[in-house]
């Protein structure tokens, strides 16, 4: 992985729409997953990917012969690792400055509302913003934000045999490494603060929200291209495998459902007093304009994916209109049963807690499979149209009625066909001419508070319409 420009997961033209993704999760990256209240672990299989093992530091692989290097061309690894971590003025600098995004004005005017103390020492806060180690060595500095273990696992046991002659990353995970280069296991690390988790301190929850922590989103591919200090060339490829980009999309939103699905279904986790946890919910089928006045027309729009009655909140259902797409194109023999078990649960939803819950198990359940079909399946030239196609039209783009679903949708269309354009289906140049409508799309979900499902479907379509066109 010697040297060169970054390649696989590079993103194929740099514009507004780029940007745009930038600005709307600028704070994503830094505030999301300060943590959440307190809680008990609940009583099924943990969902949290923390790894054992003492956490040595970052300051362990900073040496100049490994990763602290200022030039990107090592002859296996780039080495300048911990610059680009460091970098202020790009996104992958987002996780070493997770810590000093604590030391604001505004993460410490939550944790007053909140009544948590100092931000800087909360465990609500530190369980995202800084490395959740288990065991912290001598050199470990909780101000160093997430570190490299907070991703790759706690280090002891493989920070010397990792860089020894005749080294395997296969050895490297028996002792310890965390397999990141696994789609599903590179999915439930980011989880973890990129929507939450079982352990304390690893879940926003609504009043954190209301605090004014930012709304979490995630998508497995756009954040690995945003955080990428890696080269995905033939070594890599030969040492550890390669996913596409479209498999890393595909399999993260199964699993961003499944992580989901089994938070909700947690006692400790999918109640808050008397209520149910509104953080699972979509916010914007609560959060609209209300008026006394007798001419008001409310602005809620009906949603053919979920039967549930006039008025009632709905669950976040961005990750299950993704996979519904996903899978007519790629796993067509799960396509009824996913979609019946969805309506299933939206239809639970509005009895009792205990029936969602049953519903919620078999809805995980089939999301597992599908992440195992996504595993398997090639994601050819022709399965990636038939994917955007399913996104962007049809059945599927009559349930952008909300802005959650919406955003997934745009992040996407814009991951496929930069998956197109990396795999050399579709040349640059081409697509470059599509990069407006994608732009415009992304304008269509800049604010959530002045979106406009119609419009955003509009631009959206036009966006389709150009990458169709590319057949």
């Amino acid at each position: 992985m010697s040297g060169g420009t970054m390649a696989s997961r590079a993103p194929w033209a740099i514009g507004a729409g780029i940007c745009a993704v930038i600005m709307l999760f600028a704070l994503a990256l830094t505030l999301m997953g300060a943590g959440g209240l307190a809680v008990e672990a609940p009583a099924f299989a943990a969902t949290s990917s923390t790894s054992g093992g003492v956490h040595v530091g970052v300051a362990s692989c900073s040496g100049s012969t490994c990763h602290g290097r200022q030039e990107g061309d090592g002859k296996i690894v780039r080495q300048d690792e911990l610059m680009r971590w460091q970098e202020e003025s790009s996104p992958t600098g987002a996780h070493s400055r997770s810590f000093r995004t604590l030391q604001t004005p505004r993460s410490q005017a939550i944790a007053n509302r909140l009544g948590i103390g100092s931000a800087t020492a909360a465990p609500l806060c530190l369980g995202c913003h800084a490395d959740p180690a288990p065991q912290r060595g001598p050199r470990f500095q909780a101000t160093d934000g997430v570190g490299c273990e907070g991703c790759h696992g706690g280090a002891q046991n493989w920070l010397a045999s990792h860089y020894a002659v005749g080294a395997s990353h296969a050895r490297n995970v028996s002792a310890g490494m965390y397999p990141l280069e696994n789609p599903r296991a590179r999915a439930d690390k980011c989880l973890d603060c990129h929507f939450g988790s079982d352990r304390s301190g690893q879940f926003v929850n609504h009043r954190m929200m209301a605090a004014g922590h930012p709304r979490i989103s995630f998508e497995l591919d756009l954040f690995s291209t945003l955080q990428q200090h890696w080269n995905e060339d033939g070594d890599y490829a030969r040492r550890k495998g390669r996913a596409s980009n479209v498999k890393m999309w595909a399999i993260g939103q199964a699993v961003a459902l499944e992580r989901a699905l089994a938070l909700y279904s947690s006692p400790s986790i999918g109640q808050e007093g008397v209520f149910p946890e509104f953080y699972f919910f979509d916010c914007h089928t609560c959060h609209r304009r209300i008026s006394d006045d007798a001419g008001f027309q409310p602005t809620a729009m009906a949603n053919p994916g979920r039967p549930i009655p006039q008025g009632m909140p709905a669950f976040n259902d961005e990750n299950m209109i993704m996979l519904s797409a996903a899978t007519r194109a790629a796993a067509p023999g799960l396509a009824g049963r996913f979609d019946a078990d969805s309506r299933a649960f939206h239809a639970a939803l509005a009895q009792d807690r205990p029936s969602a819950i049953r519903a919620a198990g078999r809805l995980r359940a089939t999301a597992d499979q599908l992440a195992d079909a996504f595993g398997a399946a090639a994601f050819d030239r022709a399965e990636t149209f038939a994917i955007v196609d399913a996104v962007t039209t049809g059945a599927t783009a009559a349930r952008y009625t909300d802005y959650e679903g919406s955003v997934q949708a745009v992040m996407a269309t814009d991951t496929l066909l930069n998956a197109l354009v990396n795999s050399g289906q579709v040349g640059a140049g081409s697509a470059t001419t599509i990069r407006t409508d994608i732009n415009q799309a992304y304008q269509a979900v800049r604010d959530p508070n002045a979106y406009r499902p119609m419009e955003f479907r509009a631009a959206l379509a036009r966006a389709a319409s150009a990458i169709r066109a590319l057949r």
